[in-house]
């Protein structure tokens, strides 16, 4: 897509993001048709919060860029540590990014938020009900009576609206080939990554700071086409810890790109779609449902009684319970990885605990990335704002494979131990279980 096509407001397209015209999005895609109706319905996620703060001047981003970021952080409660590093040019800010000038991303369970330094903000915020929400923020503009700061700009559906992860809108981190000037050489592909992509296809455009053994990666490297072949030295990309040789780290917040903290951001990215694309599709088909017992005088009922309604809710929690549970997870490199000990400390901080100290967040980073495999995100406003006739079937799904004695075969990967982990955490920590749950 020629840079000209971008406008001002799109998202982390190696985090993914770009463009198409409100009328196209509501002619095109299902999800601007009801019940959904994603870009006319007004979001409450925490960036409409933050909205209202600076129109009634409650709340002032001052000073220059690097401050402003830092208050908007603080605003958000998205840690510092949180930082990953991309230098590929896939984001609608692409004249800005280079390698030498590589734009970063913070975040945190709900927000994600894009800066290249002397450039825009952008941000991906998940509404509880539609899904992420993409922002641009200018910096540079002055706070306006009754103009929006963050103005939402559905030109970022052109990516992130189905293009890469189809029927939703959607965040996603892309792995690509990208040369000495950031641009990806995309006739050679590119993955969208999540939990099941295996560690040496992941991060090609990105910076990564960390210790991971032998094993080898895509970060930290640029690549060249020779002869209609990709050439590249993945070792020099390995094993990082040190990202001043490639660029200046002063106009950056902290000086990593943590290995750990793309991974969990992965995690969360794909677990977010999962969440979106179940709702949606229970959303949909319980509308069809009503709408049909409606024209034939039959009761409207708030269960699934169709057979094809049924299958479609029983299917999408099986989809969603496979990502809370990390099916098909790539294994990591032999010995594990290590990354930075601030973001490590900081993540497992945020999470409950059950008396015995034991949490969703705590991270293994041997033999998987966290201990225990049940997504913190089963705690999210957005696991909360599910259907509850397609949640109820997650619990029930959920039950079955974390049975102590006859679990799902499907889930035969997670051992005893580990279930019984799982199971403690969410009888301590986790509202909304139902109070026979796993009872038998």
């Amino acid at each position: 897509m020629k840079p000209s096509s971008f406008s001002r407001a799109g998202l982390l397209t190696a985090l993914g993001l770009a463009l198409v015209t409100p009328a196209a999005a509501q002619s095109g895609e299902e999800y601007e048709q009801a019940p959904i109706r994603y870009t006319a319905t007004a979001p409450k996620d925490a960036i409409t919060k933050i909205e209202a703060r600076l129109q009634s001047g409650d709340l002032k981003l001052e000073g220059d860029d690097r401050t402003k970021m830092l208050r908007l952080l603080r605003e958000l409660d998205i840690p510092v540590e949180s930082q990953v590093i991309v230098f590929a040019k896939t984001s609608f800010q692409r004249e800005r990014i280079k390698p030498s000038t590589p734009r970063a991303i913070f975040f945190n369970d709900d927000i994600y938020l894009g800066w290249v330094p002397g450039g825009l903000f952008e941000v991906a915020s998940m509404d509880p009900e539609l899904g992420p929400i993409f922002y641009g923020f200018d910096p540079h503009e002055e706070t306006v009576p009754n103009k929006a700061r963050f103005g939402r700009d559905e030109d970022c559906l052109r990516c992130h609206g189905g293009q890469f992860v189809r029927g939703i809108p959607s965040v996603f981190v892309r792995s690509v080939h990208s040369d000495e000037s950031g641009d990806p050489l995309l006739k050679f592909g590119s993955e969208v990554v999540d939990h099941r992509t295996p560690f040496n296809e992941r991060w090609g455009g990105w910076y990564v700071t960390g210790h991971h053994g032998q094993a080898l990666h895509r970060g930290n490297v640029f690549v060249r086409e020779q002869k209609g072949e990709l050439v590249a030295d993945l070792t020099k990309g390995a094993n990082i810890t040190n990202l001043a040789p490639f660029f200046d780290l002063r106009p950056h917040l902290t000086d990593t790109s943590d290995i750990v903290a793309l991974m969990v951001m992965e995690h969360q990215l794909a677990t977010h779609n999962a969440l979106t694309r179940a709702a949606f599709a229970a959303r949909r088909m319980m509308h069809y449902q009503q709408s049909v017992q409606r024209d034939l005088k039959e009761e409207v009922t708030a269960e699934p009684t169709y057979d094809s309604v049924r299958r479609v809710i029983e299917n999408s929690a099986q989809d969603v319970v496979d990502h809370l549970l990390f099916k098909d997870e790539a294994a990591l490199p032999e010995g594990g990885i290590q990354g930075s000990p601030a973001f490590r400390e900081m993540f497992q901080k945020r999470g409950q605990r059950t008396a015995a100290g034991k949490s969703l967040r705590d991270l293994d980073l041997k033999h998987r990335l966290f201990r225990n495999r049940c997504s913190y995100l089963i705690d999210s406003p957005q696991f909360t704002a599910l259907p509850r006739p397609l949640r109820e079937r997650i619990y029930q799904r959920l039950a079955r494979a974390l049975h102590p004695t006859e679990p799902d075969p499907r889930y035969a990967y997670l051992p005893a131990d580990e279930r019984a982990r799982i199971v403690a955490v969410l009888r301590a920590t986790h509202r909304g279980l139902p109070a026979d749950w796993l009872a038998n």
